[in-house]
């Protein structure tokens, strides 16, 4: 439980306000509420929530109203003597924030029960930029996939990308389909994949009809190992994608000329890797095309949805096609081609754009967090950190480490249950695709066996604190110091 005692004035506005007016206070203050106050007498009159203000957009009212649409008049409150302990009993999964009031009926303190219960791996980090532009489409009327926003977080994200072309999709995996069919890979083609990622890889590969084929890890980047590639090469290739894993870019030059001198295509899978460095170029802008997911837990975030970029119009124009069903650009309702309802809603690029706005500031963040902790956990026998290659910047989409079970005293599940006993939340890597049931193929792939049987990701929200790195590391040094 938290106490602001001293930081009262900064919570509290008049009960007069608008919605405008709370939201900003609590993207300054980032605790989540704003205090009420009576603009006459100054005394208590309500509190508000981000959530309340949320819900207040979402019901149609917009940021010039009154602030008093959203409130709770009525909170839960206590008197300034009341017992610690009592205060404690008040809380519950509804009620966190209990204002303390003096006998006057002004407020002294807050008592907040701590935002987290548990430090999450991953979140969100909304502002007042995401809600200005969301209740812009609902108040406008916009919401569907027509609307200024689609197009101009397009326009953005493919100059942030550098590249010429950016077509925004339903979800990252609708991504790696639309680009596998917008080149024509079919039944009885071949795409080199990694096995260490995500399933969607694999499984947009199987969506037109054609094999994936899987390849190891390189032990220093964990990515695809171009030689792996090489000698996975047949006939029947017709495409490489490498994935950029945990926001670590893939050592690119070896695949392009692979590519270059087989005459197949490169689909980069930077869905976690959105503004990551490949010897100072954008990930994403190096292939022939490059997709993105834009899911809840990515660097940002449209809830759901996905980008793909490309410089090459004719391609372009080709996604475009098969993104929106087929249809003719110039016969209304007339389709030559089977294609996809892909289409990315204009809420979605509304909160997109917001959150591209900042996401150099988030990216500068995660890398913080990831330096802070490497720092804090250098000296614990048995652990090895997300890599950054010289030639690469890395946005640790996912700070990572991999447990070597002797040295450290503990498996990587062991220390997972240990942290969350303690409310921290963790993931293992992704298991290798082709040991999955679906593909489970014959291959030995000792690489990323090794690191999808030890690698453990911890929380690395985009809100991380450096209170929390540092509560986490104490807990694996405890973790560690009792084996």
């Amino acid at each position: 439980m938290k106490n602001l005692r001293e930081n009262i004035e900064a919570l509290c506005i008049t009960s007069t306000s608008t919605i405008r007016d709370a939201l900003s206070l609590i993207n300054r203050e980032a605790l989540g509420f704003a205090l009420l106050l009576d603009p006459v007498s100054g005394l208590f009159s309500g509190l508000v929530t981000d959530g309340d203000l949320r819900r207040a957009l979402l019901n149609g009212f917009g940021l010039e109203h009154s602030v008093q649409v959203a409130a709770n008049t009525s909170p839960v409150t206590v008197g300034e003597n009341v017992p610690y302990e009592e205060i404690v009993h008040k809380f519950s999964e509804k009620i966190r924030i209990i204002p303390i009031i003096s006998s006057s009926g002004k407020v002294t303190d807050v008592a907040i029960l701590d935002r987290k219960l548990r430090i999450p791996v991953a979140e969100p980090t909304m502002g007042e930029t995401e809600l200005m532009y969301v209740s812009d489409c609902i108040l406008t009327g916009w919401v569907s996939s027509a609307g200024k926003y689609v197009e101009l977080f397009e326009k953005k994200f493919a100059s942030f990308c550098e590249t010429k072309h950016a077509v925004s999709v339903s979800n990252g995996t609708a991504a790696l389909h639309l680009a596998l069919v917008a080149l024509g890979i079919g039944p009885g083609d071949e795409v080199i994949i990694p096995s260490l990622t995500f399933i969607s890889t694999a499984n947009a590969v199987r969506y037109v009809g054609a094999d994936p084929v899987f390849v190891d890890s390189e032990k220093e980047t964990w990515n695809m190992d171009p030689e792996g590639v090489r000698q996975a090469l047949t006939p029947r290739t017709k495409a490489i994608i490498p994935v950029h894993i945990y926001g670590h870019p893939v050592d690119m030059d070896p695949i392009m000329r692979i590519a270059s001198e087989k005459g197949i295509f490169v689909i980069e899978d930077a869905a976690e890797a959105h503004g990551a460095l490949y010897k100072g170029r954008k990930v994403g802008s190096i292939g022939h095309m490059g997709t993105f997911s834009f899911y809840g837990n990515k660097i940002i975030t449209t809830g759901e949805g996905g980008m793909i970029v490309t410089n090459s119009a004719e391609i372009d124009e080709k996604l475009r096609l098969y993104r929106d069903h087929g249809m003719s650009k110039t016969k209304r309702y007339w389709h030559e081609v089977l294609g996809f309802n892909y289409r990315l809603t204009n809420i979605q690029a509304a909160l997109g754009l917001a959150q591209l706005e900042k996401i150099e500031e988030i990216i500068e963040h995660k890398r913080e967090m990831a330096s802070l902790y490497r720092s804090l956990l250098k000296d614990i026998p048995g652990l090895c950190f997300s890599p950054e290659m010289e030639w690469a910047k890395c946005v640790y989409w996912m700070y990572c480490l991999i447990v070597d079970p002797e040295v450290f005293g503990m498996s990587r599940n062991q220390l997972a249950d240990a942290l969350r006993e303690k409310g921290v939340d963790t993931r293992p890597f992704f298991p290798p695709v082709h040991r999955q049931p679906i593909y489970n193929t014959d291959q030995t792939l000792p690489v990323c066996e090794d690191l999808s049987a030890s690698g453990i990701n911890l929380p690395s929200s985009n809100s991380l604190k450096s209170e929390e790195v540092e509560q986490i590391c104490r807990l694996i040094k405890e973790i560690s110091g009792g084996n």
